[in-house]
């Protein structure tokens, strides 16, 4: 029985040693975007190359996400999270120093990697230590302090990149990793599930990343319209009709095609796929636009898009409990919807755009709409299978969201009709990124469509944890227990 209790020493290191390591994959993912624009001038390279520094993170960690909860639940949670952790620091370093496009993008895949033993792990060793009754507010607070991260993020990038300069994004991961090692070894207890067996699905994470990867390479390199792209595209069609043959033989899959039997919760990754598609493609182009269009430092654009994630942290909650109320049909239907009208909002934005008229209305607009549905899209998700498989469940929801970021990240451009050189281009830009925004409204508007034909009310009788509302700020949480079975926490 896990004995930590919140109020002890152990629990206090306990707590900030696991909020300490998944910030450092979060904040990297909110940072990151704010430097494109100074990453492509010190560098000196295209938008292919922006797109994969952001997309070569996405790909591995979306890939093998699933099987880094497998190996904590496996071999030790606090072992493998600590692995995560340095692997994490070690990659952000190589990002740091990178003298040229090719090294940073490798260094972003390996810190993919690291992320996906980390992210999982953090949460897991809550679980795994806390005592029960103190488990739920610890959780709380991990996702709060996560959510301050997430507000803190741009900000904070902005402010590097406009003072020591981008490559500080990836450094500053070194010395928090120099901190958390040290305290997780001394005060959080190691565990792991001893019911965990059979033999991990490598084959099948192999192949799912190597679909997205080769897919995302078509889309990034399609203005070429060179025949490897043609060939790229279909070898990537093709190790995903494999991904889901190995899935649907295997003993013991990564992800198990059984689960979609319920229609809830293929309908809930439905709209998941919509709505984080559109959301990965606004967050990327965004600061771009703020930054070569309308003429904002980094520091100014990372800082512009604090109300979205401001209305995350103080309504999702709320959000949460309307939706146990009335049932996540209607906030599902209405939240991408408002979002959606933010985007368009976000077609005002030009040179010379007013905070105040321009820029602010669209990101109330588009924040409410997310405070509206991600906590309800959680929940749904969570509520839609049995308890065992929640944090499958969970873990295969989590994915989807990162993946349709990535190849959302990958279209878009294309979709929009952005050359290499746009972002060098602010009249070629604002013309693309107006476009981009009405896609991404469209994408929104589908998932709408699917949640109001689709969606339906968890059963009255659902009293278990993962059927209470709770939303991530902007990803959907990643459970532990995975594959194994093994404890199940209640959703962020």
């Amino acid at each position: 029985m896990p004995d930590v209790r919140i109020s002890s020493p152990q629990g206090k290191w306990l707590l900030f040693t696991t909020v300490l390591g998944s910030s450092m994959a979060l904040l990297d993912s909110t940072v990151v975007n704010v430097a494109l624009p100074r990453i492509g001038e010190d560098l000196d390279t295209d938008l292919a190359a922006l797109q994969w520094t952001v997309n070569a993170y996405m790909l591995t960690l979306a890939g093998l996400i699933l099987l880094g909860g497998s190996l904590g639940d496996r071999y030790g949670r606090r072992k493998v999270f600590l692995i995560g952790v340095v692997w994490f620091a070690v990659a952000s370093l190589l990002c740091g120093l990178a003298p040229n496009a090719e090294v940073l993008i490798a260094a972003r895949a390996l810190q993919g990697i690291g992320g996906a033993l980390l992210t999982p792990g953090s949460l897991a060793l809550i679980q795994a230590s806390f005592h029960p009754d103190d488990r739920g507010r610890a959780v709380g607070l991990w996702s709060g302090f996560g959510g301050i991260g997430a507000a803190v993020g741009p900000f904070l990038g902005g402010w590097l990149v406009d003072g020591p300069g981008w490559r500080w994004v990836f450094l500053l991961n070194v010395p928090l990793a120099l901190v958390c090692v040290p305290v997780a070894l001394r005060h959080v207890p190691e565990s792991s599930d001893n019911k965990a067996h059979g033999r991990f699905d490598v084959l099948g994470a192999v192949l799912g990343a190597l679909a997205l990867a080769l897919v995302t390479y078509a889309l990034i390199e399609a203005r070429s319209g060179a025949l490897t792209v043609v060939v790229t595209a279909v070898a990537g069609v093709a190790a995903g009709v494999a991904f889901v043959m190995v899935e649907r033989r295997r003993p013991d899959p990564m992800m198990p095609l059984d689960i979609f039997a319920s229609r809830q919760f293929t309908a809930v990754n439905l709209v998941t796929l919509c709505v984080y598609a559109a959301f990965g493609g606004f967050f990327f182009l965004a600061v771009l636009q703020l930054q070569v269009v309308s003429g904002y430092s980094a520091l100014q654009a990372g800082t512009a898009l604090l109300p979205t994630t401001v209305l995350m942290l103080l309504f999702s909650a709320r959000s949460g409990e309307l939706a146990d109320r009335i049932g996540p049909r209607i906030p599902l239907t209405v939240g991408p919807l408002l979002s959606a009208g933010g985007l368009l909002l976000m077609t005002r934005v030009g040179p010379d755009a007013s905070y105040l008229t321009d820029v602010l209305p669209a990101l109330l607009v588009m924040g409410l709409g997310m405070v509206t549905l991600v906590a309800p899209l959680t929940a749904t998700v969570l509520a839609s299978v049995d308890t065992a498989r929640a944090g499958l469940a969970s873990g295969i929801n989590n994915a989807a969201a990162r993946a349709a970021g990535l190849v959302a990240v990958a279209a878009l451009p294309l979709l929009a009709g952005m050359s290499e050189d746009a972002y060098r281009s602010a009249p070629a830009f604002d013309s693309a990124f107006g476009r981009a925004m009405v896609i991404c409204a469209g994408v929104l508007v589908v998932g709408s469509a699917v949640a109001f034909a689709t969606v339906r009310r968890p059963p009255p009788d659902c009293t278990r944890p993962e059927c209470n509302g709770r939303g991530g700020v902007l990803t959907p949480p990643l459970e532990p227990g995975v594959k194994s079975g093994g404890k199940l926490g209640e959703g962020v």
